[in-house]
């Protein structure tokens, strides 16, 4: 059961319809959309491009006006303005003023919440020491990477300490090491007790970072749940055992095959994904430089 005050956002039967200059219905890009998103979690919201995330987000944010349904945030109607003093927001494009260093960037949307100066210059060097942009600080943001444009855009949607943050696409565009330190940074927020809204058609950012998804599919929630029950797959099971012999090996797979309802679905060496691999390259290689080249396969 979960307590009310537990709920930070909450929609119902949520729907918006996109129309023509005549009023004739033109896109309905969100279904009678229902959800609890709960404090101190990470929310994934994910689906292929025009699935309905953006939208999503909008609606929450109040930016724009749903054609039926009800949304609240924070115990408050998303049309209530006074809740965007406890919101953050990352939108999929950051438009940031580019002849701003980092720190003059976080003082301006600092002073739009009237934060007081003392504190404003506290937070802004906490912020920029959380999202690793001590070095560049003084650098004007024209100046900047994909990658680092996205942290100080982190950065800014941190300003006033929100108790929920909305991300959308907040991967977008990066390298993956890049893509490993945002999904770093959102772990950290939640570790400080955030709440966390990620908008994504990376299956893999969505896995790696939330506790529940909802997939969307043309405005439609089609799954709603948990990461790791969404994955499991209750029909197999799996052992991992290491420094098995080839003789005890063997010994499992006659019993496996002497089992008539049984039917050996893989036995081999277990594989880390693509990403896993790269940054273990990279950390081997920053500890130790010079050439390296991994695997024993080769062109033929």
């Amino acid at each position: 059961m979960v307590n009310e005050s537990d709920v930070i956002v909450e929609t119902k039967n949520l729907t918006k319809t996109y129309r023509d200059f005549w009023g004739r219905q033109k896109v309905r890009a969100l279904k009678a959309l229902d959800l609890e998103i709960r404090r101190g979690e990470i929310f994934g919201l994910l689906g292929p491009n025009g699935s309905g995330k953006t939208t999503t987000i909008k609606l929450l944010l109040g930016l724009l006006f749903p054609t039926s349904g009800q949304v609240n945030i924070l115990g408050r109607p998303a049309s209530d303005v006074a809740k965007n003093e406890r919101l953050g927001y990352l939108p999929e494009e950051s438009y940031l003023y580019r002849f701003l260093n980092a720190e003059e960037t976080l003082d301006f949307y600092g002073r739009l919440f009237n934060i007081p100066a003392s504190v404003r210059r506290q937070r802004v060097a906490q912020l920029i020491q959380l999202v690793g942009l001590e070095s560049a600080k003084k650098r004007q943001l024209r100046e900047y990477s994909k990658g680092m444009t996205r942290r100080i855009g982190l950065a800014q949607a941190l300003i006033n300490d929100p108790d929920l943050i909305l991300l959308d696409e907040p991967t977008s565009g990066l390298d993956p090491i890049g893509t490993r330190n945002m999904k770093d940074l959102i772990l950290q927020l939640k570790e400080r007790g955030k709440t966390i809204i990620m908008s994504s058609h990376l299956l893999g950012d969505v896995q790696d970072v939330c506790d529940r998804v909802g997939i969307l599919y043309q405005g439609e929630l089609k799954e709603l749940g948990r990461v790791e029950d969404l994955l499991k797959i209750v029909e197999e099971t799996e052992f991992r055992v290491s420094g098995l012999s080839e003789e005890t090996k063997k010994k499992i797979e006659q019993l496996v095959k002497d089992d008539p309802k049984a039917e050996m679905v893989f036995c081999g060496n277990p594989t880390t994904s693509l990403e896993g691999l790269f940054h273990d390259i990279i950390a081997e290689s920053e500890a130790r430089p010079g050439l390296r080249v991994r695997g024993g396969d080769s062109a033929k």
